[in-house]
């Protein structure tokens, strides 16, 4: 009996043995892969540190070589003159105007300023001196979710799977804002006020847009004139109500009077109130809708005044921080030596480890 007793602790004390066993080399398996990644880092910076060393007169050279060429190209090339024009688009011609800016650089890199001075109505002297074309959106948080909002009702929500304001902000084309910068780029210090009016017009002067601008003029013209019918109407209810409340002062009999509007049964004073708002849901109505008349009577509108121009910033961004041309090269040219010499380190390594051939 005693015996018997005595196997099944003996049992679990081995088990457990075995337990605690594979715990301590799990955990003395995972101490050394971390120790050893700590290591290979460490010996890595190192070796890293030791490259520089090594090379440090060739890295600081490029430093050096590369924020003289960018110190001395601007001193020695024609400046450049930036000429540019903020613009609100009522209608959706981004995509339009973007493929039009394309083709007028296209024009410059082909050097045919012939047709580029007769799109533009230039002659061949400043149209030469046009370096390029440029269109950017003016892009801001509040204007993301605008288009955001946009999308969301213009789409079936509950057809369409769930699409995420980041990614949609990630997808959206650049052209599909309603704000964007128009800016060209000359050797010529010019205003190119009428330039812009010229890429502007043919942009307005399109059929489509004109035909979708006459069409929502009368719409919203239409909806004008329903709204001021339903404000007269209104205050012809109002001046009838103000009639049966005299009457009912005159015949001190006003439960059996009075006007009772649908789905309502509160006093008069509630009554009041509700012809009060209704008027005032009109009038709202009525002032976005001459604003909506306002704003599709132009297709594109310009809304800066920084069409003369202005001498070109020689900074070049890079990793979100903006440089001096003489710093941004001194950075570029030094990566590029660095990416050489550590290509270099890397042959030189694989040749060392190479296996040796054995002869027979």
């Amino acid at each position: 009996m005693s015996t018997n007793s005595k196997t099944p602790n003996q049992n679990e004390e081995v088990d457990l043995s075995t337990l605690f066993k594979l715990i301590g080399a799990a955990f003395y398996r995972l101490i050394n892969f971390f120790t050893s990644i700590f290591k290979n880092v460490f010996l890595t910076f190192v070796w890293i540190i030791f490259l520089i060393k090594k090379h440090i007169i060739v890295l600081f050279s490029a430093l050096v070589l590369g924020y003289l060429i960018g110190f001395f190209i601007p001193k020695f090339s024609a400046p450049k003159f930036d000429s540019s024009v903020e613009i609100v688009q009522n209608y959706p011609s981004g995509q339009n105007l973007y493929n039009l800016v394309k083709y007028y650089n296209n024009l410059v890199k082909q050097k045919d300023f012939e047709t580029l001075g007769q799109a533009l109505e230039l002659d061949a002297e400043t149209t030469s001196k046009i370096s390029c074309f440029d269109i950017t959106p003016l892009i801001s948080g509040n204007e993301n979710l605008i288009v955001f909002n946009e999308f969301l009702l213009e789409i079936d929500t509950l057809a369409s799977p769930k699409i995420e304001y980041n990614e949609f902000v990630e997808n959206i084309e650049d052209y599909s804002y309603k704000y964007q910068k128009i800016t060209i780029q000359s050797s010529l210090n010019t205003s190119f006020k009428p330039v812009f009016s010229k890429i502007l017009n043919s942009i307005i002067s399109n059929s489509y847009f004109m035909s979708e601008q006459k069409k929502d003029i009368t719409e919203l013209t239409k909806i004008k004139e329903a709204l001021e019918s339903s404000l007269v109407k209104s205050d012809s209810l109002k001046n009838t109500y103000k009639r049966v409340l005299e009457q009912e002062l005159i015949s001190n009999n006003a439960s059996e009077n009075g006007i009772i509007f649908e789905g309502s049964s509160k006093t008069k004073i509630t009554r009041e109130y509700e012809l009060y708002l209704s008027d005032l849901e009109l009038e709202r109505e009525l002032v976005e809708t001459n604003r909506a008349i306002l704003d599709k009577q132009y297709i594109i509108e310009i809304i800066s005044n920084k069409q003369d121009s202005g001498v070109t910033s020689d900074s070049k961004e890079i990793l979100g921080f903006e440089l001096p041309l003489s710093l941004f090269l001194a950075f570029i040219l030094f990566l590029l030596t660095s990416a050489t010499l550590l290509a270099l380190e890397f042959l030189r390594f694989i040749e060392r480890y190479r296996p040796q051939t054995t002869n027979p």
